[in-house]
């Protein structure tokens, strides 16, 4: 009798080749939940002003006070990722989160949504995904790239259907249902973690921790770095401000439902800035090898572009319209986001890396915080529809942060693969 070559496989082997994709796909749907809880508020703040008379400012404020403790816990989130047990970071970040939904539902006023909705759901977001990406990028070692990509298409999605179904619900069920549903199945997703997922030993081959005041020295000296942080915190500025009020704008001005406001807002924009991304990814790596600035130019002409699609998102007379400036601001969007940490990592030491990109978002989410509050306070002065045009300005200098840095520092502080600057 012959016997197959899979038969003769090691039975750990293929144990392992089974998990690292049952993983992926327990990761996937905690992340789409993480996305989604993110959104639910977005699509119901006409319901929760209504119902808790908050103020436009107040409504801002929540979204604000979440962005900004999500930004100053993602570093500790990191560093704790790197001598915590990760299935416990991830089950513990995946229940807290989905918690502080669920208990946002019982809010009756603007403390109690503070609470609930920005300091816990955004505490428990923050440590979800750096323990999440490092064990996928260990356990898919040949299938990193893809392992990461997919678990990326969680983001997308889940905000893009949380809009839908939350707005849905919350029209048919009340604002509170749509948090009851999404917060009580993450604790179910999370007992399905709990019992799936394994106990993953980090690494021996790890990375020494570098000390936070070595990093920051390095970064004062290199100006780019701190050019593409401004860029990226002027990027963040918009999209927590485009995700928080894009919503209303459209359930107002059009007379959308909410599912319909929630559903379109996000849609074009994400389906566009997908494509933006696999574009802007496939066409730097192309040219990085001759062409070492490709990645920078690649985010200037992201943010440069985008601008006038967001101005005209503002002033938009039709549905249409909105739809139109919502693909073209996406597709610009997701060509900046295709070389977003790939440009900074051309500017550091490959050892430093991780510290710097962490640095960054820290930064880029605390400064990105204010505009929902910002946004929200204009819009009781001079309408939505300008503060949404108002974005186009960050995108501006956005751009005009990588142009310096191009110009100017770019080749003083580029880092070729080796480690040397060239």
């Amino acid at each position: 009798m012959s016997t197959s070559p899979a038969s003769h496989a090691d039975p750990a082997a293929v144990e392992s080749r089974r998990y690292k994709w049952e993983l992926l796909a327990l990761l996937w749907i905690a992340f789409f939940l993480h996305q989604g809880d993110r959104q639910i508020y977005n699509s119901v703040i006409p319901l929760i002003k209504t119902d808790l008379r908050l103020n436009d400012v107040q409504l801002g404020l929540v979204g604000s006070v979440f962005t900004l403790v999500y930004g100053l816990l993602v570093p500790i989130a990191g560093f704790l990722g790197d001598i915590w047990p990760r299935k416990s970071i991830v089950l513990s970040s995946l229940l807290v989160f989905s918690a502080g939904t669920l208990l946002s539902g019982l809010s009756t006023g603007l403390i109690m949504l503070v609470v609930f909705r920005s300091v816990t759901t955004g505490g428990g977001e923050a440590f979800f995904y750096p323990a999440a990406t490092s064990l996928l990028a260990q356990l898919h070692e040949k299938t990193r790239a893809m392992a990461l990509g997919i678990l990326q298409t969680a983001l997308y999605i889940g905000i893009t259907v949380s809009g839908l179904l939350a707005g849905y619900i919350g029209e048919h069920y009340g604002w509170r249902s749509a948090f009851y549903t999404f917060g009580g199945a993450g604790i179910l997703w999370a007992l399905v973690v709990m019992w799936r997922m394994q106990n993953t030993p980090l690494s021996a081959a790890r990375q020494e921790r570098i000390p936070l005041n070595e990093v920051l020295v390095y970064i004062l000296k290199r100006p780019s770095v701190w050019l593409l942080s401004l860029a990226f915190g002027a990027m963040v500025y918009v999209n927590i401000g485009f995700l928080t009020w894009t919503p209303t704008f459209l359930h107002e001005k059009y007379q959308l439902s909410l599912a319909e406001a929630g559903f379109y807002s996000m849609l074009y924009h994400h389906a566009f800035a997908f494509a933006g991304v696999l574009a802007g990814g496939k066409l730097a790596d192309h040219l990085a090898v001759r062409r070492p600035s490709i990645r920078m130019e690649t985010n200037f002409w992201g943010l440069l572009l985008g601008a006038p699609f967001l101005y005209w998102l503002g002033q938009s007379g039709a549905p249409a319209a909105s739809y139109a400036a919502l693909a073209g601001f996406g597709l610009f969007r997701g060509l900046y986001d295709s070389n977003l940490f790939a440009s900074l990592f051309d500017v550091v030491t490959p050892r430093l890396r991780a510290s710097a990109a962490g640095l960054m978002l820290c930064f880029a989410f605390v400064a990105g915080s204010v505009a929902p509050t910002i946004l929200g306070w204009m819009k009781t002065r001079s309408g939505l529809g300008a503060g949404l045009s108002s974005l186009a300005a960050f995108y501006a200098f956005g751009a005009v942060c990588i142009l310096v840095a191009m110009v100017f520092f770019l080749k003083g502080d580029y880092v070729a693969e080796e480690g040397k600057p060239k």
